[in-house]
């Protein structure tokens, strides 16, 4: 019996898909969506189907790669009924409750400094006087 080349069988079809195969398993090796755990796969089947005299076959080549599923993404929903409308939600709240406010909901207006006083940028009151200690006429201990 003849050695088969598996580069040039199939006319490089074997190869060919091979080679995409393992493109897509080094892909799905370094993508960071994908547990680093799991075992990648390549699997190459070549099935034969002869004829009734013998001498004959029909040969299909197939190579598939069994690769690692992506990481779901999770959330969270708050599900309830509006008491007014008595129409039924749902909101995505991430990491805070339904109705909680963050920093970022809330911002003070920024407060200018002028001549060593407080501005209240708003409305343009001077908020304070400047709170400087002279170290100097201090007593020491």
């Amino acid at each position: 019996m003849d050695r088969v080349n598996l580069e040039t069988f199939a006319g490089g079809a074997l190869q060919e898909k091979f080679d995409d195969a393992m493109e897509k398993v080094l892909v799905n090796m370094t993508d960071p969506n994908t547990p680093w755990k799991n075992k990648r796969k390549i699997i190459v089947e070549v099935s034969f189907e002869q004829n009734e005299d013998r001498d004959d076959s029909s040969v299909n080549v197939s190579v598939v790669p069994k690769l690692a599923p992506v990481k779901p993404v999770s959330t969270r929903m708050s599900i309830g009924k509006d008491l007014v409308t008595g129409e039924v939600f749902a909101e995505e709240y991430g990491s805070q409750c339904r109705g909680q406010m963050t920093m970022d909901d809330y911002q003070s207006p920024p407060e200018q400094v002028l001549d060593g006083k407080t501005v209240d940028t708003e409305t343009g009151e001077i908020t304070g006087e400047p709170k400087v200690v002279d170290f100097r006429a201090a007593k020491q201990a």
